[in-house]
């Protein structure tokens, strides 16, 4: 691209939204898209919207859920399982047994 941080000054959200999402989906980023995620709900709020902001944790989670839920294949659950364990463990103490 050859932009300093000073030409993006110059440049739209939106075209910056664009190219970001653009290059994280390029990279398989999805840490990048996740903290899109986790920020939209503030940002929301931050514009004033804070009902929106509530209605887009709701969504949010309900998408994935849906997500998680349709993956069906044994292997890819059970390539899973230590991530559903740890979690639980570090934020669910009383699901251990």
């Amino acid at each position: 691209m050859g932009e300093n941080v000073t030409d993006f000054e110059h440049t739209s959200t939106e075209d910056l939204r664009d190219r970001a999402l653009e290059l994280a989906r390029r990279r398989w980023d999805v840490r990048f898209f996740w903290q899109i995620l986790s920020m939209i709900p503030a940002a929301e709020a931050a514009a004033g919207n804070e009902e929106a902001g509530e209605a887009s944790i709701a969504q949010t989670s309900a998408y994935l859920y849906e997500v998680l839920s349709t993956e069906t294949d044994p292997d890819v659950q059970e390539a899973l399982r230590p991530v559903y364990i740890q979690y639980l463990i570090d934020h669910d103490p009383s699901q251990v047994r």
